[in-house]
């Protein structure tokens, strides 16, 4: 099972360069739990780049650059299917 509804869908978020950036995704409830992986314009983003870090449903950028603004999906996913969230803009200035 994979409901449609996302209990917390990512919101915009507007950061200054250099500061932290979060942004928040609760995916919808499944059976089994979905797991969350993010898109950025449309690319998957690695849990294995250094820069942001992924816990949760958290996305974490430590120190915002300006190549860090986009939009960013939250992606939950489990056996069942795939879910997208609705699409958030990180804008860096």
């Amino acid at each position: 099972v994979l409901r449609d509804d996302f209990r917390q869908s990512p919101g915009d978020v507007v950061v200054a360069v250099g500061e932290p950036a979060v942004l928040e995704c609760v995916p919808p409830r499944g059976h089994p739990e979905p797991s969350i992986s993010w898109k950025k314009n449309g690319v998957q983003l690695s849990d294995k780049d250094e820069h942001l870090t992924i816990r949760g449903g958290k996305l974490m950028v430590a120190s915002t650059r300006k190549s860090d603004a986009g939009v960013y999906v939250c992606v939950a996913t489990n056996v069942v299917g795939e879910r997208d969230s609705e699409p958030a803009s990180l804008v860096v200035f």
